[in-house]
């Protein structure tokens, strides 16, 4: 593997992971634990301003390695898809603003009462085809994240990065991408061949750590576990990503309510530790 045990150079901090922290405090963390790379979201980029986020991390030393996220381009109603690609447009301006090259897609679940789920990847398709000229002219990638099948009806058609990836491939690899994300793929048997195949061309453009634990609470959205917690096995999915070439950042983005519970330099602290113990 690309690197030595004990390093930290490749590791982001998802905000999310410590959603108790401000973005100043989280800047302030992240240079004491030394960790120079941030994934950010975009409610509290908007609360503390574009601007002003960029130039707190800037004099930080911190770079954002993705934003979350845009997407949910399955509406049928014609308005409702305008108000979507209005919303995605915006969210490239605030990454390019952020100066990240990620934007990471949550691509939308099925309209009320629709059960297509092939018509609805393919309105996903559609948008990504009419906001492609505006991302690249914003420097901006395209990263299908796919979602476990759980999330399929509501928030995400697209379940697997087979799924993801025929969607992408009808774009230009520098331009469109897939995420690939343990989380949403460590169940299925078919996820390193599609790796080797995202790796192949290129479209590896988000590579993120978060466990699988159970029994999941009542809201799933928050299930995600701490390294080593659950069932994931973190150094075969690294070996299976490293494999097609892929050196960029390793992203660790944890929803979950105990860990927003606790102080947060000692969950910075042992999302660490953890990283080194089970991904390095």
């Amino acid at each position: 593997m690309t690197g030595t045990r004990n390093d930290l150079s490749r590791l982001s901090l998802n905000q999310e992971t410590i959603k108790q922290w401000s973005l100043p405090e989280l800047a302030e963390g992240c240079g004491k634990a030394g960790i120079d790379k941030v994934g950010l979201w975009r409610a509290p980029v908007q609360e503390y301003g574009v601007e002003a986020t960029a130039r707190l991390l800037s004099d930080s030393g911190l770079s954002v390695t993705s934003l979350c996220r845009g997407g949910f381009f399955t509406a049928l109603d014609p308005a409702e898809r305008a108000r979507a690609l209005d919303d995605n447009r915006a969210a490239l301006d605030e990454a390019a603003g952020l100066s990240t090259d990620t934007l990471v897609l949550v691509s939308g679940g099925l309209p009320e009462g629709d059960k297509d789920l092939h018509g609805a990847r393919e309105r996903v398709a559609d948008a990504l085809a009419e906001l492609l000229p505006y991302a690249a002219e914003r420097g901006v990638r395209l990263a299908i994240e796919p979602l476990h099948p759980m999330f399929a009806s509501d928030r995400c058609v697209v379940s697997t990065l087979s799924q993801a990836l025929d969607i992408a491939e009808r774009f230009p690899a520098d331009r469109v991408g897939v995420v690939v994300d343990t989380y949403h793929l460590w169940w299925d048997d078919q996820a390193p061949a599609q790796i080797a195949r995202a790796g192949a061309a290129g479209r590896i453009h988000s590579f993120q750590l978060a466990d699988w634990i159970t029994p999941l609470p009542a809201g799933v959205l928050l299930g995600r576990g701490q390294l080593g917690d659950g069932s994931v096995d973190f150094r075969a999915f690294r070996t299976a990503v490293e494999a097609t070439g892929f050196d960029g950042p390793i992203e660790v983005e944890i929803f979950n309510e105990a860990l927003w519970a606790r102080d947060g330099a000692e969950v910075l602290a042992e999302v660490a530790a953890r990283y080194v113990e089970h991904a390095c």
